[in-house]
């Protein structure tokens, strides 16, 4: 298969694959799918032919993304995704726990809505100062 763009369309497909392997297997530990590694290895070893070299490295014997191009700001996409992921979540959960955990369905969904907002709305002026659990 050959797929045909420019430099800087092969360098966003860098941080896709980057992102999406990211994704699949930071919290696997040891149970990686070595699929996706494979795969992200040979997107990046195509690095070397167009003058990308810095951006991978040789990791017992596959070619990785190398601590340059990992410390390069890809991982503030990544907590920007996870901090927005975190706060709609929550939302969502204590939406509907104070709806008593009700299946969400086209006649709640509205009460939902408002509610995760009004959530949302709080997240986004103090953060989690305003979180407690009770430890009882």
């Amino acid at each position: 298969m050959e797929i045909k763009m420019t430099e800087k369309q092969f360098r966003r497909l860098l941080d896709l694959v980057y992102i999406g392997n990211w994704v699949l297997n930071s919290a696997r530990g040891d149970d990686r799918i070595r699929q996706y590694d494979e795969v992200e290895s040979l997107v990046f070893a195509n690095c070397l032919r167009h003058g990308m070299a810095p951006l991978t490295e040789l990791y017992e014997g596959e070619l990785i993304p190398s601590r340059a191009f990992a410390e390069g700001g890809i991982h503030e996409a990544i907590m920007a995704y996870e901090d927005a992921t975190f706060f709609e979540i929550l939302a969502q959960e204590l939406a509907l726990r104070d709806m008593d955990d009700p299946p969400i369905t086209a006649e709640n969904y509205d009460e939902v809505m408002e509610r995760m907002n009004v959530y949302l709305g709080e997240f986004e002026r103090h953060g989690t100062d305003n979180i407690s659990v009770d430890m009882e």
